[in-house]
């Protein structure tokens, strides 16, 4: 006799049922003028509860979220043709090519003739999926996560090191070690809380199972950082590269959960691939790795398949 599945493995929050169906009517006709009341009729809210619940799931509003998504299928069809601005604008749902480049400057900093021009595919939004567990994540939360893919300008990190076992070693003793290399780190820079602040696991000079691990600040602030550099300090110089943005917000022993849905559901069916280079850690200003929960940004180099 098959034995039941507990509510635990069965159950699924009916609201994250009726924003998926509101997800997947968004993601197909994303070439189409989009309305709050078109979008409620698909959810049976009304427009109100669907605004309020999208946003209390995703930190966004659905039109910022409509918005985001059409000017990032944008920015990759300038990228990848010739297409006239005009005609880009009315296959992603823009009534004029005035509106289009208001929105598209107010997204990517730039009119979208200068963002042709750089050539680089950075700022784009993905769509937002459900992070339901997976075989190598089996007890992820559900929740909607949204990935953005941005290319960063090479850098040098000012910091420590230390060598890691990580999230797929055979002994992984990364919760021990990173913390220490963090507080080896505060204890060699002193007044840091006003700085962003970076790890960086470097995986293509893995040996073994031991991978090096870098807790620093970024050159960009090396201005207001320089008085703080102690003679202990290393130099890391971490080249130009193109990574998909994970963000999360939690515990930050429980970020591997959030890494294996990553590499187990979403980056099958992204277009891209993984490669080894220079992952990064974002930390905002005043980081603290002995806080029980943080809201960071982990950053995975990637190449478009």
């Amino acid at each position: 006799m098959k034995t039941p599945a507990s509510p635990s493995q069965t159950a699924k929050p009916h609201h994250f049922t009726r924003i998926q169906r509101v997800l997947d009517y968004i993601h197909s006709h994303l070439d189409q003028p989009l309305s709050v009341v078109e979008l409620a009729e698909q959810s049976c809210w009304s427009r109100w509860q669907l605004q309020r619940v999208f946003n209390s799931e995703t930190g966004l509003t659905l039109a910022q979220y409509v918005r985001e998504l059409k000017l990032s299928r944008a920015a990759e069809q300038l990228l990848s043709g010739n297409d006239r601005i005009l005609d880009i604008a009315l296959s992603c749902g823009f009534n004029s090519e005035i509106s289009f480049i208001r929105a598209f400057r107010q997204m990517f900093g730039c009119a979208p003739g200068s963002y042709k021009k750089r050539g680089l595919l950075t700022g784009l939004r993905t769509p937002l999926q459900s992070t339901r567990p997976v075989t190598l994540a089996p007890e992820i939360s559900q929740r909607l996560l949204q990935i953005r893919l941005e290319r960063r300008p090479a850098f040098q990190l000012y910091g420590v090191s230390g060598k890691i076992h990580g999230l797929f070693a055979d002994n992984p003793d990364y919760t021990e070690t990173v913390p220490a290399i963090w507080r080896q780190f505060h204890q060699h820079f002193t007044g840091t809380g006003t700085l962003s602040q970076i790890g960086v696991i470097d995986t293509q000079s893995q040996s073994g199972d031991e991978l090096i691990y870098w807790a620093g600040i970024p050159s960009e602030q090396a201005s207001d950082a320089e008085p703080l550099i102690a003679a202990e300090t290393q130099r890391l110089s971490v080249p130009e590269q193109l990574y998909a943005v994970i963000p999360y917000s939690g515990p930050i022993q429980q970020l591997d959960k959030v890494l294996h849905w990553f590499i187990a559901a979403w980056l099958p069916e992204s277009g891209f691939k993984g490669i080894d280079g220079y992952e990064l850690e974002v930390y905002p200003p005043q980081f603290d790795i002995a806080a029980p929960s943080h809201s960071m940004e982990y950053w995975l180099p990637v190449e478009p398949v």
